[in-house]
C-alpha cells in the first residue's frame, strides 16, 4: 500500500501533481457554481459574505491549469472553527490556516493518492475585502491580450517548473503585480467595502 498524501514529502507530491495546463474548459463555470452551491449548504448562507470564481479557469478562452479556484469570503463574525470543521465534512482537506492577523486559508479538492481526480478545486478563505484576484480575473476578462501574454508565460513556465508548483507560482508574481497595479487604476475601488 501507498503513502497517503499527508505521509509524502513536497517534493513526492510535486512529482504526483505536475503542473499541467489545459485549453480552456468550458465546464469550469459550471463546476463552479455546483461546488459553490455545495460550499453553501455546508457552511450556511449566513456564513458567506461573497463568493467567486477566481483564478485562470474563470477567464473564459485562457489555458489554465484545471484547478477552479474559488474565493469564498466570510464575515467578522464567522466561527472559524465550526467553518473548518464544516468545510472538512464537505470534503475539502486544510492545505493552510493561518487566523492572525486574518484569517487566510486554503483548502483543496480533487487530490488523491493516484493523482488528480477529475475535477480539482481549491478554495480561498479570507474575510470580506477588497482583494487583487478579484482585480487581476476582472483585468484578464477585460482585457484579452494580456490574457494571451499571460497564457504564453504560464505554457514558457510550464516546461521548466513542471515538478515545482512554488517556482512556478513565483515565476508569475511580477507579471501578475504589474497588472495588478493597472487593474487597480482600471478599476478604482471596485470591490472596496
Amino acid at each position: 500500500m501507498g503513502k497517503s498524501l499527508s505521509e509524502m514529502t513536497l517534493e513526492e507530491l510535486w512529482q504526483l501533481f505536475p503542473i499541467v495546463l489545459k485549453e480552456h474548459n468550458p465546464m469550469y463555470k459550471e463546476w463552479y457554481l455546483a461546488e459553490k452551491e455545495e460550499i453553501l449548504r455546508a457552511v450556511g448562507s449566513a456564513t458567506v459574505k461573497r463568493i467567486n470564481h477566481i483564478g485562470s479557469t474563470s477567464v473564459e478562452g485562457l489555458v489554465a491549469k484545471p484547478t477552479v479556484d474559488i474565493l469564498l469570503e466570510i464575515g467578522a463574525d464567522c466561527d472559524l472553527e465550526s467553518l473548518k470543521q464544516n468545510l472538512k465534512a464537505a470534503g475539502w482537506t486544510c492545505m493552510s490556516w493561518a487566523d492572525e492577523p486574518a484569517i487566510r486559508a486554503s483548502f483543496n479538492k480533487g487530490y488523491t493518492p493516484q493523482g488528480f481526480a477529475e475535477k480539482v478545486y481549491h478554495l480561498h478563505v479570507r474575510r470580506l475585502g477588497d482583494w487583487d484576484e478579484l482585480y487581476f480575473r476582472d483585468y484578464l476578462r477585460d482585457h484579452r491580450e494580456v490574457a494571451e501574454e499571460y497564457e504564453r508565460l504560464k505554457t514558457g513556465l510550464k516546461e521548466q517548473y513542471e515538478h515545482d508548483r512554488d517556482g512556478y507560482t513565483n515565476a508569475k508574481t511580477d507579471f501578475i503585480k504589474g497588472h495588478m497595479a493597472k487593474a487597480r487604476a482600471e478599476y478604482p475601488d471596485r470591490y472596496k467595502l
